[in-house]
């Protein structure tokens, strides 16, 4: 079956399983409904309404079914305000009134349920033909979800999968057990609380004993201690509790299937003697290493902004430019500053080697030296110069690029697109009314969202994107050898899958959504006039009603 066969069979299926069950709940809220016409209704019951409308409202506009949804919310929200106050300790006749019409709509609405193409559907087959050859090595992982509800599954699968995560769902413990005969996923959600008992999905997984084949996290209404030291003997790896925090969840997911390859150490060799320079870096390939040679000097500059090295072991004594020379002259580019430079040199005399470091070195290696101690030596300095060149470039809430490295990246995206004549393109986004975020649900929430956001662009794009943030609530994204109608689609795909993400603060959740602007290269040939155009475009977006992609 292939990938688009097999996302509208899952579609179908919960589609089918709504509607089954659509029914019961509608009757289930007329049952809590129905006291009122009696003078009956108290507390429990207005809870109990508050509770069912409030799935509903969840199911439905995960599953499509907008027009249903947002009867359901309108009602949950209007019973959300006068919580938790008694009908007979405050409500007046109109209110009864107001609640009665919000609840004709509703039946109106489940009637004859409508689901919407949204435009996530319609995408959906040019997502499965671009977003796939976008994402290199990070396609979906696939996660089994169990889960008896297939309101709350439908739910849950939806919000994983705006992550670019695979879900398969069951909704009985032993069809779990037949699938894992033939497929192995990579990681297990599993409820625990099933018709077989209060405890049925942590015993399912006890059952398995220690061979299970996969990371479990258990999902569940339970928030009591004994339930998660249950969860956890059974060989939970993580504990959630419903309504899912839906960042923390895909945090969780990423730590458990995300196997980043380490990236080797890169060092620019620069040795006038090609033999001398060829054997080092002979034998920091053999430790893992990506090296360049560069036996002119005065050729440095493009390697230099190519290979982006993370260390320069450079010769002391060379024809036209010696090594304190160029060191000296590297340190004035911006760029190059904290770059590592390691002299190594056959020169003894301790003068001037402490000369030398103090013209721009970082420290003095003397020729002849052992490999194992060249290796050493290199790795100790590039992993130290890696972790304070993180602090310096990474956003500290997101770990994205930060403003600074992400313009440094585009000049060179620019170039290196200029060179090889390859397409490029350069997104601008904005979060849409993101002060009423922070303003409603604190900054707290909002600084969530942002994670959220910079893990959908992360998990979503290549490795060789780079997805930056530029500032407050906004964000960019570079897309290498990629033309600009693409970047649009792709782009508009994630701020689908982001609309649809759904985030809490307390006991309420809510949606937030971005706007867009992109622009290519070769229409825009320099660094500045790319990113001047995505601004333009962004703030076309914006003026145009927000929560849009323009070009």
């Amino acid at each position: 079956m292939t990938d688009e066969n097999s996302w509208k069979t899952q579609r179908q299926a919960l589609d089918a399983a709504f509607l089954q069950q659509l029914p019961d709940l509608m009757a289930n809220i007329e049952s809590a409904w129905q006291p009122a016409q009696t003078g009956g209704w108290n507390l429990e019951t207005l809870q109990q309404m508050e509770r069912l409308t409030h799935k509903l409202a969840g199911s439905a506009s995960s599953l499509g079914y907008a027009q249903l949804g947002e009867a359901a919310r309108t009602v949950n929200r209007f019973l959300k305000e006068r919580l938790p106050q008694p009908p007979q300790a405050g409500w007046m006749s109109q209110d009864l009134q107001v609640l009665a019409a919000h609840l004709t709509a509703l039946r109106a609405a489940a009637a004859a349920p409508q689901r919407e193409a949204d435009e996530h559907e319609k995408l959906v087959t040019t997502s499965l033909k671009t977003t796939q050859s976008l994402q290199e090595n990070r396609s979906a992982q696939l996660i089994y979800l169990v889960e008896d509800d297939l309101l709350q599954a439908g739910e849950i699968a939806a919000q994983v999968s705006y992550f670019g995560y695979g879900v398969k769902i069951f909704s009985r413990l032993e069809d779990l057990t037949v699938a894992l005969q033939t497929e192995i996923p990579a990681v297990i959600l599993m409820d625990i609380v099933f018709p077989e008992g209060e405890n049925a999905g942590i015993e399912a997984i006890s059952a398995l004993g220690k061979t299970f084949p996969a990371p479990v996290i258990f999902i569940s209404v339970r928030e009591d201690l004994a339930a998660r030291l249950q969860a956890a003997r059974a060989g939970g790896t993580a504990y959630f509790t419903k309504p899912l925090n839906t960042a923390s969840l895909i945090d969780t997911l990423d730590r458990l299937t995300i196997e980043e390859d380490p990236i080797p150490y890169r060092v620019l060799i620069v040795d006038d003697l090609l033999v001398q320079a060829n054997y080092n870096a002979m034998h920091l390939r053999k430790a893992g290493m990506q090296v360049e040679v560069v036996t002119d000097p005065m050729k440095i500059l493009l390697p230099l902004v190519e290979f982006h090295p993370d260390l320069i072991l450079l010769d002391m004594y060379m024809p036209d430019c010696t090594g304190m020379e160029l060191a000296k002259t590297l340190r004035q580019i911006d760029t190059f500053v904290s770059i590592p430079i390691v002299y190594l040199s056959a020169e003894t005399d301790r003068e001037k080697q402490l000369e030398a470091v103090g013209l721009g070195g970082d420290d003095f290696l003397t020729k002849p030296i052992k490999p194992a101690h060249l290796v050493s030596s290199i790795a100790s300095r590039v992993e130290r110069y890696r972790k304070l060149r993180s602090l310096m470039l990474r956003d500290s809430l997101t770990g994205l690029f930060n403003h600074t490295k992400t313009r440094e990246r585009l000049a060179q995206e620019v170039s290196r697109s200029a060179r090889l004549g390859m397409p490029m393109a350069y997104a601008m986004l904005d979060l849409d009314h993101f002060k009423t975020v922070n303003d409603m649900y604190g900054h707290a929430a909002g600084d969530r969202v942002l994670k959220s956001l910079a893990q959908l662009l992360s998990r979503r794009l290549r490795q060789s994107d780079v997805v930056g943030r530029y500032g407050g609530e906004e964000f960019a994204v570079i897309l290498p050898n990629t033309p600009g109608p693409l970047a649009a689609n792709l782009m508009d795909e994630l701020r689908l899958a982001f609309a649809k993400i759904r985030h809490r603060a307390g006991e309420a959740d809510f949606t937030v959504t971005f706007s867009c602007g992109v622009a290519a290269y070769p229409d825009y040939t320099t660094p500045a006039s790319l990113s001047e155009a995505a601004d333009r475009a962004l703030y076309i977006a914006k003026r145009q009603g927000r929560n849009q992609v323009a070009r």
